[in-house]
């Protein structure tokens, strides 16, 4: 078997997925922006409503915390991480931003469940609106289906190991 997964790539059939989706709620017309794309997409590639599980948190770093919770429990193939941090006058910014990112990249390298991470970090709310529908796309979703796709590159890692053991 080639470990070459071309196939794979862009495989957004999300399917009978189970998918958490952690949103904050600081920014929220924002938040909710991403939300709605997030749910819109992965509703539009097969995921099924009722396999959406959708849990808000007060603000951005508050997102790890639970993420981390829903992939401990074992009950979710995906978690999608959405919020918006906006500069201010302070540093705030610069703790928020790196205690999200640090929380959501360690689900992440867990390497047993996928992950979108769709917490803005701009500096202004102008830049925030380019990215739910504007100039830059919708960062809601991308972030549910580059979890959906992550989750379909697992499960194909974890099909090779199958099918290696039962070769042996």
């Amino acid at each position: 078997m080639s470990l070459d997964a071309p196939h794979l790539a862009g495989n957004v059939d999300a399917a009978g997925l189970k998918v958490g989706i952690v949103a904050s709620r600081f920014n929220a017309d924002i938040t909710e922006a991403l939300l709605a794309g997030a749910v819109s997409a992965l509703k539009e590639h097969g995921c099924a409503e009722s396999d959406i599980v959708i849990s808000h948190v007060p603000g951005a770093f508050e997102i790890g915390t639970i993420a981390t919770k829903m992939a401990n429990s074992g009950r979710f193939d995906a978690v999608v991480c959405l919020g918006c941090v906006i500069r201010g006058d302070t540093a705030h910014f610069d703790y928020v931003c790196q205690g999200a990112m640090d929380a959501i990249g360690k689900v992440a390298q867990r390497g047993d469940i996928g992950v979108g991470n769709g917490v803005l970090t701009v500096e202004t709310h102008e830049q925030a609106l380019e990215r739910v529908g504007g100039a830059h796309g919708h960062k809601g979703e991308e972030a549910a289906l580059t979890a959906v796709e992550v989750v379909r590159q697992l499960q194909w890692i974890d099909q090779i190991a199958i099918d290696q053991a039962l070769e042996a």
